[in-house]
């Protein structure tokens, strides 16, 4: 794949699974999400990442008309890429879900054409706080057992969507590019780089975990798309090296820390700056539909 290393795709990730307490300025109700889902692709983001909730706001749901109903809504006003998340593996409280039963809304979405790109994370792990961990509090496992992994592919190259890769340790690179190998025909996956100061998986905002990820991604992926990004940290400091070095940035209310004050029109005008000031440039959302298709 080719394309200009100076034109860079702007993801914005606007709410997340996170409790009103834990992020306050996150939309959460089906209509604010449209709006803040708007504005953001309006003010530079080709690319909207989304949660939804039930009528309380409360409840993470996986409903893939209420789904279709918001990524429409964005889409036809502004022509992003607009995609949504996975139900925890773990998340009945009965037992957990199986493969198919996980992605059962993303592949009803990618039969009816609703969705670009989705997730598909290629490893587990545990996702721990630091100021939990001191507490006492425990985390948990972010489940995402290899058939779950291959389920999430054989779909991406039945329907043709783009599967985007949260990468939270190195080994996930390795996972990720040997399952992607084994699916033929399936899209090219995004390599997304998680970071976080907050939590204690993969590696802190640092200019030494930058290079040792795009060191792996050349000998396990070469050529693949990649993009900073986190849960529980300011992504600010690896923007102009991300885009120096070629690759994405993604920013938002996902992302960010605990109790951000900083809204996703907020994050998305600083990734912005730091983009230009690297000597890039936000890319249109038919710019990075083309980039990755070439």
């Amino acid at each position: 794949m080719t394309e200009d290393s100076r034109t860079v795709w702007l993801e914005v990730a606007i709410n997340g699974p996170w409790s009103r307490d834990l992020q306050p300025l996150a939309p959460r109700s089906d209509d604010a999400i449209i709006t803040d889902g708007i504005a953001c692709a309006k003010a530079g983001a080709s690319i909207i990442h989304l949660h939804i909730f039930d009528e309380t706001g409360d409840r993470q749901v996986d409903d893939a008309g209420q789904y279709a109903r918001i990524i429409r809504a964005i889409h036809e006003e502004t022509g992003a890429i607009v995609y949504g998340t996975l139900p925890f593996h773990a998340s009945s409280a009965e037992r957990p879900l199986s493969a198919v039963e996980r992605y059962a809304a993303v592949e009803e979405m990618a039969k009816d054409g609703v969705i670009e790109w989705s997730i598909v994370d290629p490893g587990s792990v545990n996702v721990s706080s630091f100021q939990g961990m001191k507490e006492g509090r425990e985390g948990f496992v972010y489940l995402n057992p290899e058939d779950h992994i291959r389920r999430g592919l054989t779909l991406a190259r039945d329907h043709g969507f783009t599967p985007s890769y949260a990468i939270y340790e190195p080994g996930f690179v390795r996972q990720g590019a040997a399952l992607h190998a084994a699916t033929p025909g399936a899209p090219q996956p995004v390599y997304r780089f998680m970071f976080s100061q907050a939590y204690s998986f993969g590696f802190p905002p640092e200019p030494y975990a930058l290079d040792a990820y795009l060191q792996l991604l050349k000998n396990a992926a070469p050529g693949a798309p990649w993009m900073v990004a986190g849960l529980g940290v300011d992504i600010t400091p690896m923007i102009g090296p991300a885009v120096k070095a070629g690759g994405h940035v993604r920013v938002g209310l996902e992302d960010a820390p605990m109790r951000d004050k900083r809204s996703n029109l907020d994050w998305i005008a600083i990734a912005v700056d730091e983009i230009t000031k690297a000597g890039g440039r936000v890319a249109a959302p038919d710019e990075v539909r083309a980039a990755h298709k070439s």
